[in-house]
């Protein structure tokens, strides 16, 4: 298992085929959609059950996705042949596309749309009816907060301290350039502090990486003319 043994996660969810995909998941709707996937595309994987009873937040489960959050996937033949670890479910169903070259659309009129409806799923229906799943079984199962501010805060509070913990030692979230995972974020935090003055309640004057990343985001010219874009006062 040389490919895989790097990985502190195959130490509690050993692999027999080393060669084959590695799933890490639970079947909810979003570990659903990768095994769907994985079995669309007729790739070699070998799933491994992640159960929500805190496994999913072990140090083990936690070296793969810091964000505690099935699905996640190691393929030890990734790009140039090195072992790829991911996780997002999104970024993981357009990975597998690319990898096969299906179910991405056939040209790029079509590759777009795709795209498009993927990002609906992962920004609209997921979370929405995710929530609203948590609150209609809130009086009949222990699933957290029942109140809506409390969970929101707390959740917010979490994310960005997964945040701040990516940012350690980084001045970007991936590499050593600037990409669209730092231009999609920053202006969600900036967001927090600027307009909703919740910096304090949702932990961002505690996290100092992110706060530092933020300003070297904000920094840049097309960032200070993207706040005026459109103009409002035009």
């Amino acid at each position: 298992m040389t490919a895989l043994s790097a990985f502190p996660i195959t130490a509690r969810w050993p692999a027999q085929n080393p060669a084959a995909i590695q799933l890490y998941s639970f079947p909810t709707p979003n570990g659903i959609k990768v095994s769907a996937m994985l079995e669309e595309t007729g790739l070699d994987y070998e799933p491994h059950l992640v159960r929500l009873n805190g496994e999913q937040k072990s140090e083990e489960f936690l070296s793969l996705n810091p964000n505690n959050k099935i699905p996640a996937i190691i393929d030890p033949n990734g790009p140039d042949g090195k072992p790829l670890p991911l996780f997002e479910s999104g970024a993981i169903l357009i990975y597998l596309a690319e990898k096969t070259g299906s179910f991405l659309g056939g040209n790029d009129d079509e590759r777009y749309p795709v795209l498009q409806w993927l990002m609906f799923q992962m920004g609209g229906i997921g979370p929405m009816f995710g929530q609203f799943g948590q609150y209609k079984d809130a009086d009949r199962t222990d699933l957290g907060e029942k109140d809506p501010r409390t969970r929101y805060t707390n959740e917010s509070r979490r994310l960005m301290g997964v945040l701040d913990e990516a940012l350690e030692g980084k001045t970007w979230l991936v590499g050593d350039a600037y990409s669209i995972a730092d231009i999609a974020i920053w202006p969600w935090v900036r967001g927090v502090r600027d307009f909703y003055k919740a910096g304090d309640e949702l932990g961002l004057t505690e996290a100092k990486n992110v706060t530092r990343w933020l300003e070297t985001c904000m920094d840049r010219p097309a960032s200070q003319k993207a706040l005026t874009i459109p103009d409002p006062d035009g």
